[in-house]
């Protein structure tokens, strides 16, 4: 099986998703990072009426150049009676512009004297005035289906209105890790030739940071038998299974082989470094995503690849993150055969932006991703000088 681009492989695995349909109701003030099930149609206009901008007096523009008694006070809250002929209302931001009045002058152009006021500068009709239905109408789509709340999302449904919203059930992703070398933190220390689990936590990360619930299915014997029965468990417990390691071609990777035999296998290996034996397929009914076994391959083929896939699967309708353009703070010297993506860091000069390169872009070096900030795009047959510009990927836009 030749390598796939990295384009290619997305198309194909986000071809496969096939979107939960489960629903939750949840109040809205749980909502936080969930999936609008649904779109939501506004029952009501938002402002619901004419209101204030400033504080200030409404008045008829028209009358602005004579001075006006002040005929009433209206706070936010309170509704005012029709503005009388050649009056003005002492009028607080928010609240509604009564009835008669077209324009809204603020306190600072205004000078009042036992009970009558006189602006000063021009005014005009509609202003400081929030018309009715100016931020949201009723009958318009608030929020799509498959909106991701953010923090802003959950006030704009607030105001019209909701409290509770239905969204898509979260995900369940098991998570099994391979190898006989592999030991969990918090244990004795490490036996020869042990190291440490750091994917489950990387990956338990990454699944929180989606909303999706991580099903934590633990280390798998180096064995063909081990491995199929771990597979089929977290098949059976889950929407869709992760494996990280044993999908290379080492006589102790053995998850690709039992993944064929016990479904299918749809593809493998891709032309990305790090990260090339990624393999995706399904177990039964359940979907399936190898990851390779080394660190910072894990993380950058689950940004890429996985979290697309998984997000597709909750039915999210979303652009990939867009690229942003920087200069290069190093070289390229010889052109490679597979996209790479460099750990840097963005940094603000007095060029413009510059991504400077970790030192050790080794695929074992998880330090390159944390203390990075972005993802550097070298095409595939690319060289790069200092000054070029390059795509890059923010992090914080591959994680949440």
């Amino acid at each position: 099986m030749s390598l796939l681009p990295v384009a290619e492989a997305l198309s194909r695995v986000l071809a496969g998703a096939r979107p939960v349909t489960e629903t939750l109701d949840v109040p809205l003030l749980d909502a936080l990072g969930l999936v609008l099930a649904r779109d939501v149609i506004s029952t009501i206009d938002v402002p619901p009426m004419d209101n204030s901008a400033m504080d200030g007096y409404a008045l008829r523009a028209a009358e602005a150049g004579q001075p006006l008694p002040v005929s009433q006070r209206i706070p936010a809250g309170a509704v005012g009676a029709p503005l009388a002929p050649v009056s003005a209302a002492r009028i607080f931001t928010g609240a509604p512009v009564p009835e008669g009045a077209d324009a809204v002058v603020m306190q600072e152009n205004c000078t009042e004297e036992s009970g009558t006021v006189s602006v000063t500068g021009d005014v005009h009709a509609g202003q400081n005035i929030r018309p009715r239905g100016q931020d949201i109408a009723a009958g318009e789509t608030v929020l799509p289906a498959g909106r991701v709340l953010r923090p802003q999302d959950m006030g704009l449904l607030a105001s019209v209105g909701c409290d509770t919203v239905t969204v898509v059930r979260p995900l369940r992703v098991a998570v099994l890790s391979t190898g006989d070398e592999l030991a969990e933190p918090g244990t004795d220390a490490l036996r020869e030739g042990g190291i440490y689990n750091s994917n489950r936590y990387t990956l338990a990360g990454l699944l929180r940071a989606l909303n999706m619930e991580f099903v934590d299915c633990g280390i798998v014997a180096d064995t063909a038998e081990a491995t199929a029965q771990a597979l089929l468990d977290a098949a059976a417990r889950a929407d869709c299974v992760i494996t990280t390691g044993g999908v290379s071609v080492g006589e102790e990777d053995h998850v690709k082989a039992q993944v064929e035999r016990l479904g299918r296998l749809d593809l493998w290996k891709l032309a990305i470094k790090p990260g090339k034996p990624l393999a995706f397929g399904s177990i039964g009914n359940t979907a399936f995503i190898g990851l390779p076994g080394n660190p910072t391959s894990v993380f950058v083929t689950f940004c890429l690849v996985a979290r697309p896939f998984l997000r597709a699967m909750q039915g999210v309708v979303e652009p990939a993150p867009a690229p942003l353009h920087a200069r290069a703070a190093f070289a390229v010297a010889r052109a490679g055969s597979r996209q790479e993506y460099l750990r840097v860091t963005l940094e603000n000069t007095a060029q413009g932006l510059a991504a400077c390169r970790y030192d050790n872009q080794s695929s074992g070096v998880l330090s390159s991703v944390s203390h990075s900030n972005a993802l550097a795009i070298i095409p595939a047959g690319t060289t790069v000088d200092p000054g070029d510009a390059v795509e890059v990927l923010l992090l914080d836009a591959l994680t949440r």
